[in-house]
């Protein structure tokens, strides 16, 4: 048996690699090496979810102070609450910093070596890493796990690249623009083009067809759409996308649409184009590149698709018996939590000597995410027209609901104006198994994990009867939808709990 540096090298030092590596170290023992080239904690931590939701904070600071502390009797006395943007900027950045030492503690605690530099296959054991100071190295791995990620990408278009920043640059910015143009459609546009429009940049919002979110459940993006042009969001529709960018020859850009619209002294142009991972010269309307061209893995044999993905089964194994693959890289779901519970399984997998771990995998059905847009999104499962194209429209029941918020009830503003809450859930059967459950409004960040369990436990309509509601809350319109108890008495549970039957008992000892 050949005698290799490490049972385990990771290449990504991100969400998904440090999960696979530190099981992997802790639980079961293993020499683990990961290899990150630049800060640990990948494009979460470093320019994604983590400095996101700081700054979707500081925009629902902002909102509460401009549109809703009044409605409370709160005042400031003629005094303007302004927005220092550098301080912010600076807290936000010592707060990932922190999160990257973090990071580099847990690997230390964990036995886990950690090196930085660029990674590059010399075959399918071997690693060539080259430091910041040109430094070669070379690393033999029995097992070696590819998470590098991916990274922004530019539609092509004159003065695209020159005049516009990606979803990155927008953690560079020193100062809030007081024009700001985000172009895309999907869900960092929204949430970056919410955080600009509620600390007070104007905001233009650029979408090639109708509307943004178009993949998610049209009554959310449709509501959606509502609220962002109520919030005072310009949104330009049709529009085929950018054909240039100019510049006035100062600090001012000019953008030009396809459809012929010209959005005219903008301070920043920000492409958030969709996360559909493509190459530079494949790309023709995206941002995101998965990172696999330095790896060069022809060295080693792996195969990838033409979008530069690298492909996986099920189970993350690549072509190649002993390289394996994880999170954006592969391009399934691409959320950090995803990519965490797939280390994690990896880990299980390779390494346990638990036979229940033998044929471990994550699962990519029934994933809750949300979109941090203003206001949040939380969704999991099929919507309505997945489900009909799915099990037929004959097979599929749809409840909903809209309203306005309590927290909007003492608001002296006509019921039209009021920000509105939508629900909906996606039934299937004969037993109205919930397939999908889609929220837009206040709180629904929050409340769509609990739904997540439940929905991947399999409940039913029924199910969500059962449980008593919560009030005052929003969420507790998801158990009280349409007329309450009346769907068929079927339960996905192992012990029913409908018609007030006793909890489930755990097994003892």
């Amino acid at each position: 048996m050949t005698d290799y540096d490490f049972d385990l090298i990771c290449i990504g030092g991100g969400s998904g690699g440090i999960a696979c590596a530190k099981r992997s170290a802790t639980s079961y023992g293993k020499k683990v090496l990961c290899i990150e080239r630049a800060r640990l904690g990948g494009t979460c931590v470093n320019v994604g979810c983590v400095p996101k939701k700081v700054m979707w904070s500081a925009a629902h600071i902002a909102h509460t102070v401009k549109h809703d502390m009044e409605h409370y009797g709160f005042s400031s006395n003629g005094g303007e609450v302004t927005l220092d943007f550098p301080k912010l900027k600076q807290a936000r950045d010592k707060y990932v910093k922190r999160l990257n030492g973090i990071y580099a503690s847990g690997f230390e605690k964990a036995g886990v070596e950690c090196v930085f530099g660029e990674a590059t296959f010399v075959d399918q054991h071997t690693v060539q890493v080259t430091d910041k100071d040109g430094q070669v190295t070379n690393y033999q791995g029995d097992k070696i796990l590819i998470a590098t990620g991916g990274r922004p990408h530019f539609p092509p278009g004159e003065g695209v690249e020159e005049y516009c920043i990606s979803s990155d640059g927008f953690f560079d910015l020193e100062d809030l623009p007081k024009v700001a143009v985000v172009v895309g459609a999907g869900y960092i546009a929204v949430e970056l083009a919410g955080v600009l429009n509620s600390l007070g940049s104007e905001t233009h919002l650029v979408v090639r067809k109708g509307r943004a979110l178009r993949d998610f459940d049209p009554m959310i993006s449709e509501a959606l759409d509502n609220e962002m042009v109520k919030a005072g969001i310009f949104i330009h529709r049709n529009t085929n996308g950018v054909a240039k960018v100019t510049s006035d020859g100062g600090d001012k850009k000019n953008v030009i649409l396809h459809s012929g619209d010209v959005i005219y002294n903008a301070d920043v142009v920000l492409m958030a184009a969709g996360r559909v991972p493509n190459t530079e010269d494949l790309c023709t309307d995206c941002e995101w590149a998965p990172n696999t061209e330095t790896l060069h893995l022809e060295k080693c044999g792996v195969k990838i698709t033409p979008r530069k993905y690298v492909v996986v089964d099920e189970y993350q194994n690549t072509n190649v018996s002993n390289i394996f693959a994880l999170g954006d890289v592969c391009g399934v779901v691409e959320l950090t939590p995803m990519a965490i519970a797939a280390g994690r399984r990896l880990a299980d997998r390779l390494f346990s000597s638990n036979p229940i771990h033998a044929t471990t995998k994550v699962s990519y059905e029934c994933v809750p995410t949300v979109v941090f847009s203003h206001p949040t999104i939380g969704t999991c499962g099929l919507t309505e027209p997945k489900a009909i194209e799915k099990y037929g429209k004959e097979n599929v029941k749809v409840y909903t609901s809209r309203f306005s918020d309590s927290h909007y009830g003492i608001f002296d503003v006509k019921p039209e104006d009021k920000p509105k809450t939508v629900m909906k859930l996606v039934c299937v059967g004969l037993d109205e198994k919930v397939v999908g459950i889609h929220v837009l409004g206040m709180g629904s960040d929050e409340m769509m994990q609990g739904f997540g369990v439940a929905m991947k436990m399999g409940a039913t309509k029924a199910d969500l009867d059962s449980c008593v509601a919560i009030h005052p809350t929003a969420s507790e319109e998801l158990v009280t939808m349409g007329t309450w108890g009346t769907s068929p008495q079927e339960s996905g549970a192992e012990v029913s709990p409908l018609n007030g039957a006793a909890a489930a008992e755990p097994r003892l000892n």
